[in-house]
């Protein structure tokens, strides 16, 4: 583990060297895992796709979010381009070169597509998983979900209902948000961010999106399919939002055959 400085903020990493080298020499991909917002942090990516992906032989990169983990908390500053940024100065930090094959679970998801659209020297692919692209609809159903949830999570009897309903680790999980909320300005940062085009347009790089057929998010399939060339999209049957845990086998062989194919597509340019 290692907390590095990131521009304004310090970021909490943990890295995993691929366990092989490729045997051509040279050397091995690089996974980016960014994790979605609130109640999340690096944890969910190493207690199931992290170890895995160093075995096969990829580098990974796991990373605390501003405000989240034991990344630092500014009271400011939860614009998603300075989500992105954070990303740009954590690589930069590592001495990381390697264009990054950035995976994205919900808000991760819209980070690492900023990231492509802005920073796209720095990107092989993108793996969203159950995650919208930052455009401009993106900021209105954030600002919906986040106005909501500040108000919601800050009632004590929310959060019994919550322990009552899901355990007392949601419940815990649910009182961080609301300290998330409460003591920064993230609810209003983020509806405000900048966007990227509604046609999707900066998107250059492979991008492969992961839903569950039960989520609202897999609406967006004919809407990926048709602006974006370079994409495939997989609709996981009844399945909600939860994807990431509650199909983690599938999703983590999905990943690993996207990162290899396309880094071997790499290798023979």
């Amino acid at each position: 583990m290692a907390m590095i400085p990131t521009g304004a903020i310090t970021t909490h990493a943990q890295t995993l060297p691929a366990r092989t080298r490729p045997d051509e020499g040279g050397e091995p991909p690089v996974v980016v895992f960014v994790h979605g917002l609130l109640t999340d942090s690096l944890a969910s990516y190493y207690f199931t796709l992290g170890p895995a992906f160093a075995a096969a032989g990829i580098d990974v990169v796991m990373y605390d979010l501003r405000g989240h983990g034991r990344s630092e908390r500014p009271r400011g500053g939860y614009h998603i381009e300075a989500f992105v940024d954070d990303l740009v100065g954590l690589l930069d930090g590592l001495d990381e070169r390697r264009p990054v094959h950035v995976v994205g679970n919900s808000f991760g998801g819209s980070i690492a597509a900023g990231l492509a659209a802005w920073h796209p020297e720095r990107v092989a692919t993108v793996a969203m998983i159950e995650a919208e692209p930052p455009v401009a609809l993106w900021t209105r159903h954030m600002a919906d979900g986040l106005s909501d949830a500040k108000r919601q999570l800050a009632r004590e009897e929310a959060i019994g209902w919550i322990a009552a309903h899901h355990g007392a680790h949601t419940a815990r999980l649910s009182r961080g948000a609301s300290r998330i909320l409460q003591t920064t300005t993230l609810a209003e940062d983020i509806p405000a961010s900048r966007v990227i085009d509604d046609d999707l347009s900066g998107l250059t790089c492979p991008v492969l999106a992961i839903f569950g057929d039960e989520s609202g998010l897999a609406a967006q399939v004919p809407d990926f399919e048709a602006k974006l060339p370079r994409c495939r999209t997989v609709v996981l049957p009844e399945q909600g939002h939860s994807v990431l845990v509650e199909r983690t086998d599938e999703t983590r062989e999905l990943l690993l055959g996207w990162v290899r194919e396309h880094s071997l597509a790499g290798a023979e340019r």
